[in-house]
């Protein structure tokens, strides 16, 4: 589909995503969600390969001298799920210098109004917008998430009782940019590019970079060069490929996993044999949490492809999803 389109061809994507899901259960295929190694109560899955020794670990290798912003911005129009009925992004003003001093809200009188020049804002999005994590009950498989949390036990109406968002720990870790986009010679993946294993491959043996167990694995495909211009941005992306993604998680070890795209992975969001999509795949299969809309462009550019990765997110009781503000430090 074309860019141009109007805007409700971008609730194709979530729509594509929630049908793989629907189509693999209606053909028979029975995949299950993931029981966790980590025990019974476990609400975090591979987040758990964090430990007081692998944090010292990175940290004692970090150059100081740089770090990169890998988030977005925020901003009134931006990229997002809007189209699939979820809430875009809103900001508007609550306070302004002049509005204070004519209504005195807090009944402090004139001269204090004036002599403040008081401004206050309020926002609102979902919880997939901007640069940001899934938690683990984000995708599940037949009424249950990660570790066999089921929803009629443990979603209430406000929100999930098991592996919300405010579980994560301080994600602080190994971090390593694979650059897809680079490595094949163009600024950014063509539309609906599926990103392969030998993709994968190919650009880790060019970095001279190996993965690790516990690594924070960040893809570019040079979609965020797109990020000022939503529609274009949304309109089939360039993403991830299920095999793509084994390789990361099964051999690779990887811990966490994103991207600089909305989706992760590309969309129909499956190969013919696959019988869920993706994002289910990593977080109720494999208890992998999903980074999207990173900002990656500067990492690329500096040729900077193993760092230490530091971010957490909000800490939202029983929330899906929540904004990131991740950083990343170089090593010497």
């Amino acid at each position: 589909m074309s860019a141009s389109l109007p805007r409700p061809l971008r609730h194709l994507a979530l729509s594509a995503l929630l049908a793989a899901s629907l189509s693999a259960a209606a053909n028979g295929h029975a995949g299950e969600v993931g029981t966790s190694p980590w025990g019974p109560g476990d609400e975090i899955g591979r987040l758990n390969l964090i430990t007081p020794e692998s944090r010292a670990a990175i940290l004692s290798r970090v150059d100081g001298r740089r770090a990169y912003d890998l988030a977005t911005d925020y901003y009134i129009g931006m990229p997002s799920w809007q189209g699939a009925g979820d809430p875009h992004y809103q900001f508007w003003m609550t306070h302004t210098p002049r509005g204070t001093a004519v209504d005195d809200p807090m009944g402090v009188g004139d001269p204090l109004n004036a002599s403040t020049s008081y401004t206050g804002t309020a926002f609102s999005m979902y919880s997939h917008t901007g640069t940001h994590i899934d938690a683990l009950n984000h995708f599940g498989l037949h009424g249950r998430i990660w570790n066999g949390f089921s929803a009629d036990e443990h979603l209430g109406d406000r929100g999930w009782r098991k592996a919300g968002i405010e579980k994560f720990p301080n994600l602080i870790a190994r971090g390593v940019l694979i650059d897809v986009a680079a490595a094949k010679g163009v600024e950014m993946l063509a539309d609906q590019y599926r990103i392969t294993r030998a993709d994968l491959q190919a650009a880790l043996a060019k970095q001279k970079v190996k993965l690790q167990r516990g690594d924070v694995v960040l893809i570019r495909t040079g979609r965020m060069r797109l990020f000022d211009q939503p529609d274009a941005y949304m309109a089939n992306p360039p993403g991830m490929s299920l095999d793509a993604a084994r390789y990361l998680v099964e051999d690779g070890g990887a811990m966490v996993v994103g991207a600089d795209n909305l989706s992760f992975e590309t969309f129909p969001s499956q190969e013919p044999d696959a019988y869920v999509p993706l994002h289910t795949y990593l977080l109720a299969e494999q208890g992998v949490p999903i980074i999207e809309l990173i900002a990656l462009d500067e990492l690329s550019r500096d040729k900077v492809y193993e760092f230490a990765f530091i971010g957490g997110p909000l800490k939202i009781r029983g929330g899906d999803a929540a904004p990131l503000r991740p950083i990343a430090l170089p090593l010497k």
